[in-house]
């Protein structure tokens, strides 16, 4: 089976975006940085109420505004700014592997995914899982990084979907 697709750095920042939504690290760091900045601006409240002439209620209802405030718009500050880091990284350097024009073959054996000056081979057993969402599969080949094959550009998705699925479920 052979799929010609173009990825775009839209893609690749929506695999990220993915990525980071998914894993637990990332679910860890956004609730670290979610929770802890919120209590953290309460024992300023409190520090800055001790160590001035200022009533400690309104410095903490005010405090604790911001943290509700924190709380409730810091997700979408968080996933802005991995986009943002993923559209830098992306222009740090040549990609010409990773954006552009791939042809996918999928063989008994595995994968060979060809670019413009790039080409790379690996067996079932090297797709450590194989997830999707709305607009992509994703067959991880390690647990930061997959081939990205947008759905818009395959013609048959869900034919595809079970040949990738029988493939990683009977070498994994």
């Amino acid at each position: 089976m052979e799929i010609y697709y173009n990825l775009t750095e839209e893609d690749y920042i929506n695999f990220n975006l993915y990525h980071i939504k998914n894993s637990e690290t990332g679910k860890r760091a956004l609730a670290l940085q979610r929770f802890l900045s919120p209590l953290f601006f309460i024992i300023i409240s409190y520090v800055y109420a001790a160590i001035s002439d200022m009533p400690f209620l309104p410095l903490f209802i005010t405090f604790f505004i911001m943290s509700i405030l924190w709380i409730i718009f810091y997700p979408k500050h968080f996933y802005k700014l991995i986009a943002r880091n993923a559209k830098k990284m992306i222009k740090e350097g040549r990609n010409d592997g990773l954006i552009g024009h791939h042809q996918l073959k999928m063989t008994e054996e595995g994968l060979v995914d060809t670019s413009l000056n790039k080409e790379t081979k690996v067996t079932w057993s090297g797709i450590t899982s194989f997830k999707e969402d709305e607009g992509y599969y994703y067959l991880y080949n390690s647990s930061v990084s997959a081939y990205i094959l947008p759905k818009r550009e395959i013609d048959h998705a869900d034919e595809v979907k079970q040949y990738i699925q029988s493939k990683v479920m009977n070498n994994g």
